[in-house]
């Protein structure tokens, strides 16, 4: 069962005690808790980190060596290396959170923020003049409805969003991460390599890849036919 599966799951189950946006914090959690987990070193989700001069945000992305092991403590003194999360209701909409003053003072202490709806999630970050700056985003359903008729077939869901929501979630894990090594780089480009592989097994039908098809076996003097070729052609080393 891929990670989004799990957390829609958990949406919908507390969705049947659900008060407010909080209700839900266990699940947003658990989520980036368990991406996050797959990461060198971890990344771990905090809930309402104590803001350091900058406000309290609903979350925070520390490095697990910030952490003492097995407890959230120390971080009055510490702030999450990752950036922050802001999190609102269902019925938001990611632009006009991403364009409040809130987020706009987390910006200016944490360097990045994680803005999300549950159903939509936005990296917000700086330019060089210190402006806000919208990143990347991954949609998982376009209205409050749409998301809970997902979240009724999270094995669906697993198969078109799993992969790829996974990696783009690492990948906001990862943005404010130091790139001092060759392999902290390599990481980055192993994530859109595997987002790239899993939107082509999606799209088997794309025009471009049938001229990349084409120039390639005129490149290597080949063809890639039957099961075999095609999982060669599809493939991505990552």
């Amino acid at each position: 069962m891929t990670s989004l599966e799990k957390y829609l799951q958990a949406m919908l189950k507390s969705r049947a005690v659900a008060v407010n946006e909080t209700s839900y914090y266990d699940a947003l959690a658990n989520l980036c808790n368990e991406v996050g987990g797959a990461l060198k070193p971890k990344v771990r989700f905090v809930s309402t980190p104590k803001g350091l001069g900058a406000g309290l945000p609903d979350g925070g992305l520390y490095n697990a060596n910030q952490l003492r092991r097995g407890a959230d403590v120390g971080l009055a003194t510490t702030k999450p290396e990752r950036g922050c999360v802001e999190v609102k209701g269902l019925k938001e909409e990611v632009e006009r959170i991403a364009a409040s003053e809130q987020v706009a003072k987390y910006l200016r202490g944490y360097g990045q923020v994680l803005v999300t709806n549950y159903r939509d999630f936005l990296l917000v970050g700086r330019d060089e003049a210190g402006n806000r700056k919208d990143l990347e985003r991954y949609t998982l359903a376009a209205s409050e409805r749409e998301f809970w008729e997902l979240a009724e077939r999270p094995a669906v869901a697993g198969r078109e969003h799993g992969e790829r929501f996974a990696e783009y979630l690492k990948r906001v894990m990862l943005h404010a991460a130091p790139l001092a090594q060759p392999e902290d780089v390599a990481r980055f480009l192993a994530s859109y390599a595997r987002d790239a592989r899993a939107r082509v097994e999606q799209r088997p039908d794309l025009p471009a890849l049938q001229g990349l098809r084409e120039a390639l076996e005129q490149a290597l003097g080949l063809r890639f036919e039957g099961e075999r070729g095609e999982h060669f052609f599809r493939s991505t080393p990552v």
